[in-house]
């Protein structure tokens, strides 16, 4: 199984309610089964729509370590609903034989590769969000959107 983020398959998580995160080499193979669609910021509590969020500072590996927070654009601390997405998604790797995360870049929770640099002016820096950050720690396979091709996708959906 592959956990997605959800907002990547089109559904309408992204904070601002939208699906303008859909990408369609995902949904063009979501009817084999083998995707867990998934948003860490609602397994967490949060709600669609919500305000952005960002990491202030760090990484999701310093949000984990509580040495740095994630905030909303007015400045409220979301870092414990931020933590308790990517606990909930802990609990899906002992439910399901998870092999791999294809997750949305840039995203708070959800960055690979890159995050945003908290500064809510859309600069971004390399680091991992929340949940990416607890499955590189589980061990799972991480790749962002950016980084997909068919040929990655066949091959992890064998």
């Amino acid at each position: 199984m592959i956990i997605v983020s959800a907002c990547l398959l089109g559904l309408k998580v992204k904070y601002d309610q939208t699906d303008s995160n859909a990408n369609e080499l995902l949904r063009k193979y979501a009817h084999l089964g083998k995707y867990i669609p998934l948003c860490p910021e609602q397994l967490g509590g949060l709600t669609t729509p919500r305000c952005v969020s960002e990491i202030k500072g760090g990484s999701g590996e310093d949000v984990l370590a509580g040495i740095n927070k994630v905030v909303t654009k007015e400045g409220e601390d979301v870092t414990e609903q931020f933590i308790l997405g990517g606990e909930q998604v802990e609990k899906i790797l002992e439910l399901s034989p998870v092999t791999a995360a294809i997750l949305k870049e840039r995203s708070p929770s959800c960055g690979v590769n890159q995050i945003y640099d908290g500064t809510f002016q859309h600069v971004v820096k390399e680091g991992q969000g929340v949940t990416a950050a607890l499955l590189q720690q589980h061990k799972i396979l991480i790749y962002s959107e950016k980084e997909l091709t068919e040929e990655l996708l066949l091959s992890l959906l064998k």
